[in-house]
C-alpha cells in the first residue's frame, strides 16, 4: 500500500474501506475481532432520569459536577 495512501488515512483525509483496514492492521500483525453483546440500557435510564428534573435541579448539578471536576484538576496538580 502506498505511503500517501497510509498518509492520507493518518490525517483523516481518508476513510480507509474495512478490506484496507483490514491489509493495515494485517502489516502489522492486528486483527479485527467484533462480537455482539446484549443491549446495555444504561445510558437510557440515565437520559429517563435527567429528562425528569426540574430546570434548577438540572442548573445544580451541572454546577456540582464543574465543582467535581475543578476539584479533581486540582488534585491532580498537587
Amino acid at each position: 500500500m502506498p505511503q500517501s495512501t497510509i498518509a492520507r488515512i493518518e490525517s483523516g483525509t481518508r476513510q480507509p474501506s474495512l478490506p484496507v483496514l483490514l491489509r493495515i492492521l494485517a502489516a502489522v500483525d492486528l486483527e479485527v475481532r467484533i462480537n455482539l453483546a446484549p443491549y446495555d440500557d444504561h445510558d437510557d435510564v440515565l437520559d429517563a432520569t435527567e429528562a425528569r428534573l426540574t430546570p434548577d435541579r438540572l442548573i445544580r448539578r451541572r454546577v456540582d459536577q464543574d465543582a467535581f471536576a475543578a476539584a479533581l484538576r486540582h488534585g491532580a496538580n498537587e
